[in-house]
This record gives structure tokens, sequence and C-alpha cells, in this order.
């Protein structure tokens, strides 16, 4: 797969680990995006839909020559693990 693209798919697979599906109902990921989209944040909705649109503007002659927009602007930055605490200061 084009490199356009793994930001985004990575932004999503991040907000799908943290979603309340995944993490308070014991969900995989695949099936909260499956069969309870509508139970997902408004983020990951809207990251799967920019997935889309990534992947579909791969596959469009038009965009070959413009470049694929959708994905190429897209700045990711892994969160944290809510579990995690950050380390005091010494």
């Amino acid at each position: 797969m084009s490199s356009s693209c793994q930001n985004l798919i990575a932004a999503l697979k991040d907000c799908l680990k943290y979603s309340d599906c995944v993490m308070k109902d014991g969900r995989r990921p695949s099936d909260c995006l499956k069969n309870h989209m509508e139970e997902l944040p408004e983020e990951c909705q809207s990251l799967r839909k920019a997935t889309y649109e990534c992947k579909r503007g791969m596959l469009d002659m038009r965009k070959r020559f413009r470049g694929n927009i959708v994905g190429s602007q897209f700045e990711y930055t892994p969160r944290v693990s809510p579990d995690s605490t950050p380390a005091a200061p010494t």
C-alpha cells in the first residue's frame, strides 16, 4: 500500500483502540468498524471516512497525476495510553 494513507490508518487504529466499543465493551476493533459504527466517537467515524477517501484516491486515475491530497497532508501523533502515568520529574 502506498505511504500516503499510512498516517490515517495509524490514527484510525489508535482511535479504535481507545474507543469505548473496544475498551469497555471488549469487542475487537474490526467488529466495532463493521457492526457498531454508530457507537464509535465522531473522531473515529471521520477518520474512517478519510481513510476510505484516501484509498479511493489511490485508484482514481485523475488523482495519480494531481497527487492524493486526502492522506498526504495528515499528521498523526500517537496517543498516550490512559493506563500509563507520566514519570515525575526528579
